[in-house]
């Protein structure tokens, strides 16, 4: 089956094309078919999956009810999975937080649209149940799977009271184009830019600090100077993890998008390549990186009341953030010797230019 971009498929082509294509990808079939993956989801209502309300807040109020489960946040090019209980939750209407045990997010309401509740049958026969929340494009922002320690019934309950009305199976996406992120046609005052970072006394404050100077994060980390960045090769990535694995280093890992940003905070053990894609695969927390889509990876360091803190950055062709690594430490510590180290021993990329 062929489609172009001036005729989407029906709901039922898609499903027809899902049920021929048993084996791929939700992404890959939505690519395939150039629709959003909300689309493949809405197919199914009526059949294995029933449109809910998708109130950011109003499901953080009930998601402890579920026990553990699996959070699923992703971008195009990371998928970070952890396992736990949604608990220590606060909402706000410009941005939640939920700082569980295991799951740790940031949740950002406004960018929550549609949302699905999906019962799927595996191979084994076994029903697999999840909630599933898109933008208004029909991007995923979060998913929740259940577990075989998940209260069932507090899903399903959550699902009746949740329903709406509207069960169609044509998911119609917002006409407008998602707002970059990068404003690489601004112009950088490198003074100001350099006053302004070196005067941080938190990490929190860079967002502002591009806010204010109206450029986008790469600009900022192009311009800022080798003291506060620099390019690392982006093989880096993967000495990185295996470094802090080694020495059982505890490390933060944040993936995100317009709706969520994710975190672990912890060690990691087991990291497994897979071709491009870059694995973490233990008991809490799984990672899937893809390393072909990081077109430059950073180190940074950012000012704190506490002295710097360093990350290690990975961005996207278009200057988006992929992934962002730290040291755990505490509000009120100094950065971990253990993890500047390892930071600031990572192959650096040759960006000299020859005469």
């Amino acid at each position: 089956m062929t489609m172009t971009e001036s005729l989407r498929p029906t709901p039922s082509e898609i499903r027809a094309y899902r049920a021929e294509n048993p084996k791929m990808r939700e992404r890959d079939i939505a690519a395939q078919l150039g629709v959003s993956e909300a689309a493949l989801v809405a197919a199914e209502c009526g059949l294995t999956a029933v449109r809910i309300d998708a109130d950011a807040n109003r499901f953080l109020l009930r998601a402890e009810e579920l026990g553990e489960v699996m959070a699923l946040t992703r971008n195009e090019s990371a998928v970070h999975e952890k396992i736990g209980v949604y608990e220590k939750i606060t909402t706000g209407e410009m941005a939640s937080i939920v700082l569980g045990e295991q799951i740790d997010l940031r949740v950002f309401p406004s960018a929550w649209a549609h949302a699905f509740a999906v019962t799927k049958t595996d191979d084994s026969g076994e029903a697999r149940k999840s909630l599933q929340f898109f933008d208004k494009w029909g991007n995923a922002v979060h998913k929740l799977h259940l577990r075989p320690a998940s209260n069932v019934a507090a899903y399903d309950k959550i699902v009746e009271d949740f329903r709406l009305d509207d069960q169609s199976q044509t998911f119609v996406a917002d006409a407008s184009a998602p707002a970059a992120d990068d404003k690489q046609e601004n112009v950088v005052d490198v003074t100001e830019l350099r006053d302004r970072w070196s005067k941080m006394t938190d990490t929190h404050q860079f967002h502002g600090l591009l806010r204010k100077l109206k450029i986008g994060r790469r600009q900022a980390l192009q311009h800022i100077g080798d003291d506060f960045a620099w390019r690392l090769d982006p093989s880096s990535i993967e000495t990185m993890m295996r470094a802090s694995a080694e020495i059982e280093l505890p490390i933060m890992c944040f993936v995100g998008n317009r709706g969520v940003i994710q975190i672990h905070s912890g060690p990691i053990a087991k990291i497994a390549p897979m071709g491009p894609w870059l694995n973490v695969m233990d008991p809490t927390f799984h990672l899937h990186l893809r390393t072909d889509h990081i077109a430059e990876l950073w180190a940074v360091r950012k000012p704190t009341a506490d002295g710097h803190v360093t990350s290690i950055e990975a961005l996207d062709a278009k200057g988006e953030m992929i992934i962002q690594f730290f040291g755990k430490r505490k509000e009120g510590f100094a950065e971990r010797p253990e993890w500047r180290d390892i930071a600031e021993g990572l192959a650096r990329l040759d960006t000299t230019v020859a005469a």
